[in-house]
């Protein structure tokens, strides 16, 4: 069962951001830094029946900006999150439901909420994986996300 935040942060997704409902992108998995994402290959598939490169990039890009946003509720901060920047390397083709997965070490959140106290304003650059693990995976996204504290 997802905890109250993983739930409100997943319903926030398929309500103001449409296309991650269309993806049928759920979190499973949100525990100590961490963020897992699912999706069917169905709706993702390209004309090869393989996951398409755009939605494989979205949902990293989500996975990276829910993780940010995750570590800005715990510590109770207030913030205008974006992504700053994207990139995305295909390493093989996904050929199954999709499973995008990021983590966030205490002491890079730590330093990040620190920095955004201090300053007003942080950047983070977070690594996502899709189908695998760092060294195995179909795609790596590297996302830089920004916040700037709401007065």
């Amino acid at each position: 069962m997802l905890s109250p935040a993983l739930t409100a942060l997943e319903r926030r997704w398929h309500e103001e951001i449409p296309l991650s409902a269309a993806m049928g992108l759920k979190i499973v998995d949100g525990d100590d830094g961490a963020l897992t994402l699912r999706a069917p290959l169905a709706p993702n598939r390209n004309v090869h029946g393989t996951g398409f490169a755009g939605s494989l990039y979205a949902a990293a890009a989500l996975c990276g900006w829910g993780r940010v946003a995750l570590t800005l509720e715990a510590a109770g901060l207030d913030g205008e999150l974006v992504i700053a920047e994207g990139t995305i390397r295909y390493r093989r083709p996904v050929t199954e439901a999709l499973a995008i997965h990021t983590t966030l070490g205490a002491t890079e959140r730590e330093a990040f909420c620190d920095t955004l106290r201090s300053e007003g304003r942080a950047r983070l650059t977070l690594a996502v994986f899709v189908n695998g693990t760092e060294a195995e995976s179909c795609a790596r996204f590297e996302g830089v996300y920004a916040v700037k504290l709401r007065s």
